[in-house]
């Protein structure tokens, strides 16, 4: 992916920063752009290349109404979503991932054996730390909001026994497809057995649309064990693919983010207005 990408969105960054400053006031389009030191015109191209709506009807997809608006309007039960052959996170990843766990032996074995390489690459949502086995893509973090060093500690330790090494030129083709959504990627998820089941779970949530915790728990088998699935949300090592930003509580509220309410908020919003201007 070339830098056009990332310029794009640190220029949705700094306008959600100062969208949130404004408490919910909508602000004009001539007043964002000048924040943005750029002309309206610019600025709507800028926004409309990367969301597909003005900024204006973008603004309405950051604000918790929409979080509430999805869940009634966009919710997914996810045994329908299975029913309906929506085993991935929408209809291109349906021919687009592929995925593989790591058995529970190896996984108790804390990555013991495991070869991972990792890089740094630009997305649509900032910097991200992208990481591989020979296997597929194992790892995908952003680093906006906590830095490179500590998403690099955060990812590592997750695997402690497994080798790392810094190999930009392996996993970058595996980051672009990720946030081209071409070709075929492969996911190699390493994680515990309860947890894969929760990640396979997300993975059936279409992307444009949300789900709960409650739900997914539901779907998990264990209806009761809300806080478990949250804990197993929030250790998702392959963010965005496995679409952790589309576990919403059931008051229409976020939930939290591992790498940022800011990256969530924004891949909400991207998503819901692609699926609108697709007319999904």
């Amino acid at each position: 992916m070339d830098q056009e990408a990332s310029y794009h969105y640190a220029v949705i960054r700094r306008a959600i920063d100062r969208i949130d400053a404004a408490g919910g006031q909508t602000l004009a389009l001539d007043q964002l752009a000048a924040e943005m030191n750029m002309s309206p015109a610019h600025f709507q191209r800028v926004f409309s290349a990367w969301v597909g709506v003005s900024p204006k009807r973008y603004q309405q997809y950051l604000t918790l109404d929409h979080a509430r608006a999805l869940l009634r309007d966009r919710f997914t039960t996810l045994e329908a979503a299975h029913a309906l052959g929506l085993s991935g996170t929408g209809r291109l990843h349906d021919l687009f991932l592929r995925w593989e766990a790591m058995s529970p032996g190896d996984y108790a074995r804390h990555g013991e054996g495991l070869a991972i390489s990792y890089g740094f690459c630009p997305s649509p949502f900032g910097e991200a730390l992208a990481m591989a086995t020979d296997k597929g893509l194992c790892g995908l973090a952003f680093t906006g909001e906590i830095g490179r060093e500590a998403a690099l500690a955060d990812m590592r330790a997750r695997w402690p026994k497994a080798r790392f090494g810094e190999n930009p030129d392996q996993v970058a083709p595996l980051a672009a497809a990720a946030f081209v959504q071409k070709g075929d990627l492969r996911l190699h998820l390493i994680g515990a057995p309860f947890q894969i089941k929760v990640w396979e779970a997300l993975l059936r949530v279409p992307s444009g649309h949300v789900t709960t915790y409650s739900e997914i728990a539901r779907a998990v088998g264990n209806p009761r064990a809300v806080r478990a699935v949250g804990s197993a949300v929030g250790r998702n090592p392959i963010s965005y693919l496995i679409p952790c930003h589309r576990a919403l509580r059931k008051d229409g509220a976020l939930g939290g983010y591992h790498w940022g309410l800011g990256v969530k908020r924004a891949m909400l919003a991207h998503e819901s207005a692609r699926a609108e201007a697709i007319g999904a």
